[in-house]
C-alpha cells in the first residue's frame, strides 16, 4: 500500500505539469459545483442525480460517482492532491461520456446548433490533460510534490 501511495504521489517537478492541472481544475470544477450543489444555474445534487439514473439510465453509483469526481475530485486536483488518481478518474468518466453521448454525433462539437448532439472533440481535449497528469504527475506546484518530499 505504501509503495502504491508513493507512485501516486511521485510527480515531476516542472511547472506546465501544474498548468494542465489547474486549467483541467478550472474548466471540470464549475461542471461539478452545477451538479453537486446547483452553483452557475446548476441544477444541484437531488435533480442531477434524477436526471442521470431517470432519463439518462445510469446507475446510482456511476451517477454518483460523476458527481463526485467532478466536485471533490476537481478541488483535489487544482490543488495537486492525489492529482494521478483522479486524472485517471476523469479520463474514464470521459472516455464514458464519448462512448455513451457523444460518438453517434461524430468529432466536431455542436458550433451551429445544427447536430442532435455534441460531438467529441472537447472531451478528447480534457482527456488529454488527464493522461498528461496521469504520466508525468501533478507538477511543481502541487500538494503531492509537498507530501512526497517527506
Amino acid at each position: 500500500m505504501k509503495h502504491l501511495t508513493q507512485h501516486l504521489l511521485k510527480t515531476h517537478p516542472n511547472m506546465g505539469f501544474s498548468i494542465a492541472r489547474i486549467t483541467l481544475g478550472i474548466v471540470i470544477f464549475p461542471h461539478g459545483a452545477q451538479k453537486l450543489l446547483g452553483l452557475f444555474d446548476g441544477y444541484g445534487y437531488s435533480s442531477t442525480m434524477e436526471f442521470f439514473t431517470t432519463q439518462m439510465g445510469l446507475p446510482s453509483i456511476v451517477a454518483f460517482s460523476i458527481i463526485m469526481i467532478e466536485f471533490f475530485g476537481l478541488i483535489s486536483l487544482i490543488l495537486g492532491f492525489f492529482s494521478r488518481f483522479w486524472a485517471l478518474s476523469l479520463t474514464g468518466m470521459f472516455i464514458g461520456i464519448i462512448y455513451l453521448t457523444q460518438l453517434e454525433h461524430g468529432f466536431f462539437m455542436n458550433w451551429f446548433g445544427t447536430q442532435a448532439g455534441e460531438g467529441y472533440e472537447y472531451s478528447l481535449l480534457i482527456i488529454g490533460l488527464a493522461l498528461t497528469i496521469l504520466v508525468n504527475g501533478s507538477g511543481r506546484w502541487s500538494i503531492d510534490i509537498l507530501i512526497s518530499k517527506n
